[in-house]
């Protein structure tokens, strides 16, 4: 894989992590933090759906690597909701 196309594929990354990340209604940081959500959420959609033997609806290829953007969002989603839900702050009486 060439430079342009990691860069691509992050960029893309990206916007899916910020997008799972809005949905979930968790910031986890900024830019570089909701590229790599979208990678994590990338393998962890993906891997999910090979085990509910779901198909691959979207996906889109750079430099020969395929990159699943409806299972990215839904794996940063789920990865978002589970560290908000872990890392939320408890109540002090």
């Amino acid at each position: 894989m060439s430079l342009f196309g990691f860069l691509i594929l992050l960029l893309i990354a990206a916007i899916c992590g910020a997008i799972g990340q809005s949905i979930a209604g968790y910031s986890l940081g900024g830019c570089l933090v909701s590229s790599v959500v979208g990678l994590i959420g990338a393998f962890l959609g993906y891997w999910l759906a090979g085990q509910l033997g779901l198909p691959i609806f979207f996906s889109i290829t750079i430099d020969g690597e395929s990159f699943p953007i409806v299972w990215s969002i839904i794996g940063s989603t789920l990865l978002a909701l589970l560290v908000g839900i872990a890392t939320r702050r408890r109540a002090v009486y």
